[in-house]
């Protein structure tokens, strides 16, 4: 609907301001814990579980998503290594209080690397995701939905057995059934009702500016200030 950036994509456009991509991602880490451990409701055993699994996995995200990066192209960057951070983050997020600190570093080192591919799809499939949103939120969230019913494990937050079920690693096997068919509706919803309300606002108020106003630049020509003056 959108349509791709003028230039995309034989012109490139890297971060503006890797120190910033950097501290952006620290305070989405640790700004992480809150969601996650939060999400128990209470001080208790569960809430520290998955403040730890976030963590743990987060770490794992960065080392996996710089060693495939090493690997590959014969360099690790700081910004795989955020990359990796982000993925991880959003991997684990479903399973955060569902699954032990081992199974939390596999998560992170498959969000790591399986997001490492996932963002060359724009390439191969011709579609522009500046922020590789596609590829790290979309697909880190398909990746740790998909885990989870594999690694989904009681005995790791409850003292008693039958809290919720267990992954297919752990002796359950209907949970990963649920959590394909949960993936699917979630996709399916999103990508309809997305699209009806872009093309809602595209007939109506417009979804992009002007080609004068996108080479001059949006801080420019949308709020008249730029962000340096060089």
């Amino acid at each position: 609907v959108l349509g791709k950036r003028k230039g995309w994509p034989s012109e490139s456009s890297p971060p503006h301001n890797l120190p910033l991509v950097m501290l952006g991602t620290g305070i989405l880490w640790f700004g992480w814990f809150g969601f996650n451990a939060g999400s128990a409701q209470a001080a208790n055993g569960a809430a520290v579980q998955a403040l730890l699994n976030t963590f743990v996995a987060a770490a794992a995200g960065m080392i996996g998503w710089m060693l495939i990066e090493w690997y590959r192209d014969g360099k690790a960057t700081t910004l795989g290594a955020c990359s990796g951070v982000v993925a991880a983050l959003v991997a684990i997020t479903p399973a955060a209080g569902y699954v032990g600190g081992l199974s939390s570093i596999i998560f992170g080192l498959v969000a790591g690397v399986g997001c490492y591919f996932l963002i060359g799809l724009k390439n191969k499939l011709g579609y522009d995701d500046s922020l590789d949103v596609v590829g790290v939120h979309g697909g880190g969230g398909i990746i740790g939905g998909l885990l989870l019913g594999l690694f989904a494990d009681n005995s790791a937050i409850n003292s008693e057995p039958g809290g919720f079920q267990d992954g297919v690693f752990f002796g359950g096997g209907e949970l990963f059934i649920d959590q394909l068919a949960a993936m699917g509706s979630v996709i399916a919803f999103s990508f309809i009702v997305t699209f009806v309300i872009a093309k809602v606002l595209d007939a109506t108020i417009g979804l992009r500016v002007s080609e004068e106003d996108e080479e001059a630049g949006l801080d420019q020509s949308q709020h008249a200030e730029t962000a340096y003056n060089l």
